[in-house]
This record gives structure tokens, C-alpha cells and sequence, in this order.
């Protein structure tokens, strides 16, 4: 038999998705946006990891929100501070330039409000 899917768990898949999506604008702006050659070239393999749990996180979020992300950057960012052969300079770096990124991911996220109808009175 079939198992039938209830409506919690179809928002619960929906969030998931929606958080992906997420998590692959952001790792897609960076690699390919605006400043993307340039990104692509300087990016480490560390870098590669940090971006990875960083997307994991996003992942994980039910709704995307800025403080969530922002919590999510300071975690990583944290982690890869107190590693020794990593420049924490280079770690704060990568942190904002993230940080910088939520706009577009805000924008892929959130559907776009619609306009509402204001219903116009007839005058006589």
C-alpha cells in the first residue's frame, strides 16, 4: 500500500526545497555573479568546505532569515578562525563577503509581494 503524504509533511518538504534553493543561489552567485571569475580564482579548498557547512546550514533552515544566516556565517567563520594554518584575515573576509550576498538570496527565496487592489469608489 501506499503511504499517503499529509499536509505537514508536504510543507516540511517545501521548506527543505526551498532552503536548498537557497543555499544554491548563494554558492551560485558567488561562483558566477557578478565578480565570479575573479571569485573562482581565489577560492581554497578550505573555502570550498567552510561554503559547503555554510550550505548545510542554509539547508537545514526551515525559513531563511537574515539573523539565521548571519548566525550560520559567524558559526563557520568561528570554526575556521581557530584553525592554525588558516589566515583569519582571509576566514573574516570570506564571512563578509557571504554576509553581502543575502540580498540575492533574500530575492530567490521570497517571492516578490503582490500588489494589492485597492477597489475605487464610484463618485457621483
Amino acid at each position: 500500500m501506499a503511504k499517503k503524504v499529509t499536509t505537514g509533511e508536504k510543507v516540511a518538504m517545501g521548506a527543505v526545497g526551498v532552503a536548498a534553493l537557497a543555499g544554491l543561489a548563494a554558492a551560485g552567485y558567488f561562483l558566477y555573479g557578478k565578480d565570479g571569475a575573479k571569485n573562482r580564482k581565489k577560492v581554497k579548498g578550505w573555502m570550498l568546505k567552510a561554503k559547503g557547512e555554510v550550505l548545510e546550514g542554509v539547508e537545514k533552515m526551515k525559513d531563511v532569515t537574515e539573523d539565521e544566516y548571519a548566525m550560520i556565517l559567524e558559526k563557520v567563520g568561528a570554526k575556521y578562525k581557530a584553525v592554525k594554518n588558516i589566515d583569519p584575515a582571509e576566514v573574516e573576509a570570506m564571512v563578509k563577503e557571504l554576509r553581502g550576498h543575502w540580498k540575492n538570496i533574500k530575492k530567490s527565496v521570497t517571492p516578490a509581494p503582490k500588489k494589492k487592489k485597492v477597489a475605487k469608489k464610484k463618485t457621483k
